[in-house]
């Protein structure tokens, strides 16, 4: 089983900026791709930000130049640095992990429970 662990949402005012963080557990030996997607209220969930194993990043439009994703490939964590939030970040946002390499199996995508993210306008 592997199991990732996000922490950091909560409510913070327009302009204003919070942290995501995500641990995966869970015996990995490797992990592709490593980020974050969120969900808003009515919408689909969207990709935010993935950071490949190779280390290049891509990000959602709507958040370059605001939002940054780091990984440690050694910790099997993700963080994403998100700044100057509008009420059009708040969502649900959820760490995702893809082709995992965890004991003898092979997982194709985990996700976390999600944080949420208010952002007040």
């Amino acid at each position: 089983q592997v199991h990732l662990v996000e922490s950091g949402g909560g409510l913070v005012q327009a302009g204003g900026s919070l942290r995501l963080s995500c641990a995966a557990s869970g015996s990995i030996f490797r992990i592709n791709d490593m980020g974050w997607y969120r969900q808003a209220p009515g919408k689909q969930r969207e990709l935010v930000a993935l950071v490949t194993r190779d280390g290049s990043t891509n990000y959602a439009d709507s958040v370059k130049g605001r939002f940054t994703c780091s990984r440690d490939k050694v910790k099997n964590t993700v963080e994403l640095q998100m700044n100057s939030l509008n009420a059009e970040d708040t969502a649900v946002y959820y760490c995702n992990a893809k082709n995992i390499k965890a004991g003898i199996h092979t997982y194709l995508e985990a996700w976390g429970r999600g944080t949420l993210v208010t952002v007040s306008a």
